[in-house]
């Protein structure tokens, strides 16, 4: 009989076409699945959270799967770390109820941003952060994102292609601070939009520069038009830092 687990997964993005399979490259997703094959003989389907894109790191990815074999969740991870590739660490497993739901049933994600704000590009942060040379102003940026905070229509921050039912969410928080060369957005809700926080991070971006004022997120949710708001901001600068769900899973 399959026993439902839940892994943490944290990952370098730099090499993978995103979490979900995809016909243009390998996946993380991918390596996870080739990886419990490899460990237990079985071919499961393991289902994320968040559908990271290409280029995007995790700290905390969750993700579920049914496996037979009776490996005990606290071992899983160092059963698969040795048929991982070094860019990916499982870092926590446990067992889950049978109708648990890693994307469905989470509760809250936070991710954050990482922008090196520096003349020259940093040679060692080159691939988890996006280089920005010109001055930026984080206080502006900072008082622009608590413009974000509550329940609203974000129809305005959802790229192209986006699937989502409905556009409402909900954000509990929005911060930027500074330290040193280094400027980092950290955003937590209760879920969020295809791109929307690689849009928040490039219209901060053009906050910081004063190519746009502070109040462009509320203007944007009240018109829905995504060309209030800035650039989207590239991949690299993008971590997954933890899906939250109910009864501290």
């Amino acid at each position: 009989m399959s026993e439902r687990l839940l892994i943490t997964v944290e990952y370098d993005g730099g090499a993978y076409c995103g979490w979900q399979r995809q016909l243009n490259g390998p996946s993380v997703q991918q390596k996870i699945e080739e990886a419990l094959f490899r460990v237990t003989g079985e071919r499961v389907a393991v289902t994320g959270a968040s559908r990271t894109d290409a280029g995007v790191h995790a700290r905390g990815q969750r993700a579920h799967f049914d496996l037979a074999a009776p490996i005990p969740p606290e071992k899983l991870p160092f059963a698969l770390n040795t048929a991982l590739p070094r860019d990916i660490r499982v870092t926590a497993g446990r067992a889950v109820p049978q109708g648990f739901h890693a994307r469905f049933d989470a509760r809250g994600k936070a991710y954050s941003y990482l922008i090196f704000n520096r003349r020259h590009a940093s040679a060692l942060l080159r691939g988890c952060s996006c280089h920005v040379p010109a001055p930026l102003d984080e206080a502006a940026m900072g008082r622009a994102c608590s413009r974000l905070l509550g329940s609203h229509d974000f129809a305005a921050f959802q790229a192209a292609g986006g699937t989502a039912k409905t556009t409402l969410r909900r954000i509990d928080r929005a911060e930027v601070s500074r330290q040193g060369e280094e400027i980092r957005l950290f955003i937590y809700g209760t879920a969020f939009l295809y791109n929307m926080v690689r849009i928040i991070a490039g219209t901060l971006i053009y906050v910081g520069q004063g190519r746009l004022d502070e109040d462009v997120f509320a203007r944007a949710v009240e018109t829905g038009d995504r060309l209030c708001l800035g650039p989207t901001a590239p991949p690299q600068g993008l971590c997954l830092e933890r899906v939250d769900y109910e009864g501290g899973l």
